[in-house]
Formats: structure tokens, sequence, C-alpha cells
């Protein structure tokens, strides 16, 4: 049997092809090879700074050659010896001692100074800050697919819906495009996002260091050093990094969530009035029985990832800044998780850009929504006998509207008895559903 049928997960099954970004950034050879950048990166500092002497061109060759690009062979090799060791961090420093076995002295300098936490802080920072690009990259193709929409549809007159009634008119493009302003908004929001990490040792109190240089400045040392790799300290911490700055960032991502399960549940809503079809793929089956079905699959596909993410996402923001004391281990296996809800989240973006790209707008159903419906007009009628000075223009119009429909007739009929201004009879009358829009057309586009 096709050992993919054995996964448990999904995202390694199933949607395999489908979480190739995310796959780069957070699979287990993506976070053993982070803590090995963060082992070679200190390395190469602390022998600069503080061991000149034990620097020789094989061990700066080899410093250099790692950096820029850790074989598959070396993370292999990592996985192996922590079949022995049961400690993931210290069998990276047992592999990488063998890649200097030339030098003890170089050997010796690997891991020294830090605890554990320092390495898989620096390490998760590297991850996510390699893969938030990818992240704003998914939200900017979702924003760009719902501005063409927006802009393409922003004269379509619509009957729009509040609590699923029939309300005052408006544009399906600036419908689309509220959801374009959300998105931009948080989208800002996380292109500002900071990585930190700790750097301080067992306790992050620069026990040994301080003792062994007394004279250094470990703190202006711990910024220089991760600075180099654009991440900043958290200065005062536990052994663990606290990880507030993560606990932000999904936060903000569980908002922008929020937003695409409001925008698929919105589109799967205009399916289903015929607002819009959706493009065929012949090859596509819509229901084992019933064979005319075009179903709204990719929204739904999309809502359910969406959901599936923020249920991670929510957990990984609730509980990874919470640590007993000086620290527990109930954070380790729970970041381990970080990919899995980034995982969730690219099938839902690929997913909901696929059902954009089939999206084609009813004009004909939609316009017949709003033909005869008179009393969506109910609001500009209201409105003008309050200019009039009438305080109860409000109920007159309720009492003729509401739960009711109005023919073109009945409404001029309104207009004519409840008017008295000749020129507010004259813009009234000349009102039609349609045109009743304001400024959608151009908030479509803002």
């Amino acid at each position: 049997m096709n050992d993919a049928l054995n996964n448990l997960s999904p995202l390694d099954g199933r949607y395999r092809e489908k979480t190739q970004d995310t796959r780069a950034n957070f699979s287990e050879s993506a976070l053993i090879k982070a803590r090995l950048i963060a082992e070679i990166e200190w390395l190469d500092y602390f022998l600069t700074n503080f061991k000149p002497e034990w620097r020789d061109p094989e061990t700066t060759n080899k410093i250099q050659e790692l950096s820029k690009n850790i074989p598959d062979s070396l993370v292999e090799k990592v996985k192996e010896i922590e079949k022995t060791t049961n400690h993931d961090v210290k069998a990276v420093e047992f592999a990488l001692a063998e890649e200097f076995k030339h030098s003890e002295s170089v050997q010796a300098s690997l891991h020294i100074f830090l605890t554990s936490e320092d390495i898989n802080s620096l390490s998760y920072a590297l991850m996510l800050k390699k893969s938030h690009n990818k992240l704003l990259k998914w939200v900017e193709e979702i924003i760009a697919a719902l501005e063409s929409l927006a802009s393409e549809n922003k004269n379509i007159a619509m009957m729009a819906r509040t609590h699923g009634q029939p309300a005052s008119p408006t544009t399906l493009g600036k419908e689309i495009n509220v959801f374009v302003a959300r998105l931009k908004k948080e989208h800002a929001t996380l292109s500002k996002a900071k990585f930190y990490a700790k750097w301080g040792g067992a306790t992050a109190n620069y026990n040994p260091h301080s003792v062994a240089f007394p004279q250094e400045n470990w703190v202006e040392h711990s910024k220089k050093f991760l600075n180099h790799l654009d991440i900043e300290l958290t200065v005062v911490s536990t052994q663990i990094e606290p990880h507030d700055y993560m606990s932000e960032i999904f936060h903000n991502i569980l908002r922008i969530n929020n937003i695409l399960i409001d925008l698929t549940r919105d589109i799967w809503s205009y399916i289903s009035l015929d607002y819009f079809s959706l493009k065929m793929n012949k090859n596509e089956v819509g229901s084992s029985t019933m064979p005319h079905k075009v179903n709204p699959i990719d929204f739904e596909n999309a809502e359910g990832n969406i959901g599936l993410s923020n249920a991670l996402l929510s957990h990984l923001a609730e509980k990874l800044p919470v640590s007993r004391l000086q620290r527990d281990l109930s954070d380790s296996t729970v970041l381990r998780n970080i990919g899995s809800a980034y995982g969730y989240m690219e099938i839902a973006t690929k997913s909901a850009l696929k059902g954009l790209e089939k999206l084609e707008a009813n004009t004909d159903v939609i316009s017949r929504d709003l033909e005869d419906r008179y009393e969506l007009l109910a609001e500009a009628l209201q409105s003008f006998m309050r200019l009039e000075g009438k305080k109860d223009g409000y109920d007159q119009v309720k009492q003729l509207s509401r739960g009711q429909k109005m023919n073109k007739d009945m409404y001029l009929k309104a207009v004519e008895e409840l008017i008295d201004n000749e020129e507010y009879k004259a813009i009234l009358s000349s009102l039609t559903p349609s045109k009743y829009i304001g400024i959608a057309a151009s908030l479509a586009e803002e």
C-alpha cells in the first residue's frame, strides 16, 4: 500500500501539494536547519569576538559553507544522533561537532554560554520571519483578486440584505470592496511584525558569560548578534522567550482569517441567490447523484480549513505566553504545530483564490431582484419628510411599507400624498431602486 495513504494528517496526504510554502518553512527539516544556522552563526560571532586565536582557515571555510547551505545529509545526521541523545538541540550540537573535528577548541565553542531555549527561540523566530513574506503574499493575492472583482462590478446595483431582509440598495462591487478595505488594514499591521529571541543562557541572566568575561556588555553583544539576523532581543525573560510577539502575530492572522470566513460565507450566499454563477470545469463532479450541480466547493473548502487554522492559532496565541515559573516544557510540543496552522491557511487561501477566479456576476438576476421593489426607497421617503420638518415621517412611511412590497404606482402615490415640497417630490419621483445607490460605485474602488 502507498505509504501516503497511512498519513495521519491531510496536510501530509491529500493536501501535500497545496502546502509547499508552509512545508518549506515549518517542516522538521526546516526546524533542524534553523537550529543549525543558529548554532553556526553564534559560533562565528563567538570566535570572532572572544576567541579569534582559535579560528583557522578550515574553520572559516566550514562556517561559510554551512551558512550558505545546510546539506540534507547533516539534517539526517542530526535525526540519527537524536535517537541516542533523546534531545533534539543537543543532537544538533553533536552533529556540528563532527563537522569541526579538525579543531577541539572549535568543537568546545559550539553552544557555549547557551541553553536549548536560546537556540529554539532564535530558530522559531527565523522560521516565522522566513515564512512571513509568503504569509503576506497569500493575503495580497486575495486582496488583488477582490479588488479586480470589486472594480468589475462597481456599477451593478444590488439589493442589500440586512438581517437577511431586503435593505437599501448598494452595488455588488462596493460590498466586495468592504473585504478589501478590511484585509488591507490587517495586512498593514501584519507587515510591521517584529520577531524576537532571548539569548542569555539558562535563566537569561548571562551567568557564565559575566563570570568568564565580566568586562563585556552582554546585552549589547546579544543585540548585535541577533540584529545581524534581523531579529530583536527580548532583554528580560525567563529561560524561554515569552512568545508575546508570536501571540500578537497569531491574533493578527486570526483577524485576517475571520475576514476570510466572512467573505467565503457571503460569496456562498450570493451564489445560492444566483447573484454569482461559477465557471464550469467539465471534468469536475458537483454531486454523486445530481449531475446538474455546480457547487461552491472552493469557498466551502476555504471556510473549513480557515476554521482549523483558527483553532490552532487561538490555542497557540493563548497557550504560548503562559509558562510556569522560569519555564516548563508545555510550549515545546505546541510550537511544533505552528506549521499546521499556517498550512491550513495556505490551503484556504488557495481554495478561495480558485473560487474567486470562477465567479461571474449574473446581472439579470441581480437586476430582477430590484425591479418593482419600491419599498426599498422608504428610507429616502421618510428622510425627505424629516427635511420638511415632519417628526412623524418615519412612522407614516412605516405604516405603508413595513413587511410589504410596494410597486412603482404605490410609491408615487405615497410621494404625492406625503411630500409637500415640489422640488422634493421631483427628486423622489425620479428615483428607482437601481438608482438609489448613493456613492456605492465610487466606494467600490476606495
